[in-house]
């Protein structure tokens, strides 16, 4: 028991800590409401993604789209552009109205969030064209090859402007940061334009950020003319330090280490899935987009929901359903068939509190491998092109299989590899919980106690 006191203590002491510390940080929690905010629009991007990609999958509807749906794809296909397509936007909308609003009322400034969103939106938008500087001179980049298409700084894709799609996420989310700081800062310093109490609300919160929207301006201008000098961007410069996180999500080993980190933040009672997920929400997103262009990386999207923890966090929609139809204790009986229904749509806070998964050392230990081991199944059915990448968002809720084929654009193989992910998970659950079912038997009859 000390040993497992000693574990708890250290797990609290440089992961629990830090990471609540981390999610606590202004900043972190805009960027996780920017995160949640812009799901379900990509989703309903996502759903008309699929209809559009279904004959790929299913190469015996390709004649019948060809008469029907594809007749007007240009049209429904604005609904993914006006998504995906202008994902950094979102972000820098979100953030910069969310990071205002928490300034605004934990240390009690007069910022207005839509200035502060508007102001973060303007400060992203004066980064994205691409300049080169040559001869002494700064100017607009001017490319236009097969491949390329940069007209006036502006560089075109199928879905748009390619800087404001996913790959513009961090650069928004830093220049989020940077404009709501230089406001806060206008504001403090009493560097606003203020009008008399008679003029409309909406007339004064239009010339108080007149100021700061001029030092955003210039700041963002220096920024740029700084970094141009040197031959980069800030879009070029921010894809230095990311490349790193994004080969870690490109990887095996990588991916356990995020279900680890998740899954050790659950076991000291901290919502690791919402944490994690905030960081990592961005470069998924990111790692769909490519894979809609091509790539093959298999953590991307809702891997996570489709392939990994099919009935919540630690992979328990197997161990649900056999506590609630086999187990022989009354007290998870009960448990699981209260759960059930949640947990078919990946909700298993029940579960998670009420066996208890938190702080029992002895569950957490398929707690951690369950999840571990179908992300692998799954991730290596991706890499192996056993099944096809994830190229669209679903709902988190979606049940297990349907989630699945949602996600990789109506692979049917897919959803057999969900079955197999939630099957092994169960395998890794199924010895232990047997135990514990015995356990708390002998504990209804009166005949021990629970270690």
């Amino acid at each position: 028991m000390a040993s497992e006191n000693k574990v708890f203590a250290l797990l609290e002491k440089y992961l629990m800590g830090p990471m609540g510390e981390i999610a606590s940080w202004r900043f972190v929690r805009a960027i996780m409401a920017a995160g949640m905010a812009s799901i379900p629009f990509i989703i309903v991007g996502s759903m008309f993604l699929v209809l559009n990609v279904l004959p790929q999958a299913m190469p015996f509807l390709e004649g019948f789209f060809n008469d029907t749906f594809f007749r007007i794809s240009d049209l429904y296909m604005l609904t993914y552009k006006a998504t995906m397509g202008i994902l950094a936007l979102f972000f820098a909308l979100v953030i910069g109205y969310e990071y205002t609003k928490i300034y605004a009322e934990e240390e009690e400034i007069n910022l207005s969030p839509l200035n502060g969103a508007l102001l973060s939106m303007f400060a992203l938008f004066m980064t994205i064209p691409q300049l080169v500087f040559k001869n002494g001179h700064v100017s607009l980049v001017h490319e236009v090859t097969e491949d390329t298409k940069i007209i006036q700084g502006w560089e075109i894709v199928g879905n748009g402007l390619s800087r404001l799609g996913a790959t513009g996420i961090f650069s928004a989310i830093i220049m989020g940061i940077v404009a709501v700081q230089l406001y806060r800062l206008c504001v403090k310093r009493n560097w606003i334009v203020k009008m008399p109490e008679s003029v409309p609300s909406g007339v004064a919160r239009a010339f108080t950020a007149l100021i700061p929207a001029f030092i955003v301006a210039v700041a963002v201008l220096l920024i740029n003319g700084i970094l141009v000098v040197f031959g980069t961007d800030i879009f070029k410069i921010v894809a230095v330090p990311f490349g790193f996180v994004v080969n870690l999500t490109g990887s095996w080993l990588g991916i356990l280490v995020i279900f680890f980190i998740i899954h050790a933040l659950w076991i000291v009672g901290i919502h690791g899935a919402n944490i994690v997920s905030g960081f990592i929400l961005p470069i998924l997103l990111t790692n769909m987009q490519h894979n809609i262009n091509g790539a093959n990386i298999p953590y991307a999207g809702e891997f996570h929901n489709a392939f990994a923890i099919m009935g919540g966090s630690g992979a328990t929609l197997g161990l649900c359903i056999f506590i609630a139809f086999l187990a022989k204790s009354k007290q998870l009986k009960i448990l699981g068939k209260a759960a059930l229904a949640p947990g078919i749509f990946n909700i298993n806070e029940p579960l998670i509190f009420g066996l208890p998964i938190v702080y029992n050392p002895f569950l957490a230990i398929p707690f951690f491998l369950a999840p571990m081991v179908s992300a692998s199944i799954g991730y290596w059915a991706i890499k192996l092109h056993i099944v096809q990448p994830i190229v669209a968002m679903m709902p988190w809720p979606t049940p297990i299989g349907a989630g699945a084929f949602i996600s990789t654009g109506g692979d049917f193989m897919a959803v057999i590899v969900a079955f197999i992910c939630g099957i092994a998970a169960f395998l890794v659950w199924f010895p232990f919980i047997k135990i514990y079912d015995k356990r708390l038997l002998e504990q209804e009859k009166g005949e021990g106690t629970m270690a």
